[in-house]
């Protein structure tokens, strides 16, 4: 049997299993409830989320203002703020720890009696997603910043470790091989040859992560570990659903800026050189006609 015919059994496989759970399990009894969804949603947005209140931006009446610019004093700039310092503090926390770890667990670079225990380690600590975490440090540490801190910090390092001892299993075999043919010891070879070979990708990992605890840490002030989910929880409790939609807009708006940075910070590390960009066109053209076409460019 050949690769292509493989892969098309694979994903008719796949897909037939997607249709089984969906449509017998999932979804057995409740089409009715699918039907009404858009109507549901819209009268929901409508009569309990659009337009959001606004208020929210505004200075808060207690404590006083000491700002010129009232905006530095609402609760979603000092709920969005208390989120960011949270999600930095955890996420490079948890990427230096995750990187002392990730080359134990990495078949590359460690036997089986290394490796495998490590990898049990970095799946508990990934295996309670954060909120849970938080509601752990919040009984040991009480309400506040420093539970949802320690609670993406113990995510972090189990998501991250994961990313990274992947990425390092991908490095090539003739560096490795020459690194130790050199005698370089296993820290050596990690610092020198592994992490350089897969930085590019660590970083990318890394900024994810920040992404992805600013997200999260708006959620784990639902229990009381701090930050925007503190109003969040707040509001959701009386119901006042156009003070929590001011609150995701912050959000989404935070989310996106972080994402361009992302994309900033990346372009130092990442040489485009000169391969050209697809285009529309040649999305829906064979390997050989894009190769041709790309071809008559590079002639022009």
């Amino acid at each position: 049997m050949n690769k292509a015919l493989k892969r098309i059994l694979f994903t008719a496989i796949i897909l037939a299993l997607l249709c089984y759970i969906l449509l017998d399990d999932l979804l057995q009894g409740n089409w009715k409830t699918v039907d009404d969804s858009w109507s549901n949603l819209s009268i929901f947005w409508n009569e309990s989320l659009w337009p959001p209140d606004w208020s929210m931006l505004e200075a808060r009446k207690y404590p006083e203002c000491t700002s010129s610019i009232g905006f530095f004093c609402s609760k979603a700039y000092i709920g969005m703020l208390e989120t960011l310092k949270m999600a930095f503090v955890s996420t490079i926390i948890g990427f230096f720890i995750a990187i002392l770890l990730s080359p134990f667990a990495a078949k590359n670079l460690t036997s089986a009696w290394i490796y495998f225990p490590m990898r049990i380690i970095l799946a508990a600590t990934r295996s309670l997603p954060s909120i849970l975490w938080a509601l752990l440090f919040v009984v040991i540490v009480g309400l506040g910043p420093l539970a949802g801190v320690l609670a993406m910090t113990f995510y972090t390092v189990g998501y991250l470790g994961k990313l990274q001892y992947e990425e390092m299993e991908g490095v090539q075999n003739s560096p490795l091989e020459a690194a130790r043919a050199m005698g370089l010891s296993h820290p050596e070879i990690v610092t020198n040859v592994v992490i350089p070979e897969s930085s590019n990708n660590l970083l990318s990992q890394l900024l994810f992560m920040f992404e992805y605890n600013v997200r999260h840490g708006s959620v784990l002030g639902l229990v009381g570990a701090g930050g925007i989910g503190y109003y969040l929880q707040f509001y959701m409790g009386w119901q006042m659903y156009r003070n929590v939609m001011a609150f995701l807009v912050v959000i989404l708006v935070v989310v996106i800026i972080i994402d361009l940075i992302s994309m900033y910070i990346r372009s130092f590390v990442t040489e485009d050189g000169d391969v050209k960009r697809p285009s529309w066109t040649t999305i829906f053209m064979s390997p050989k006609q894009a190769k041709k076409y790309h071809h008559g460019d590079s002639e022009e």
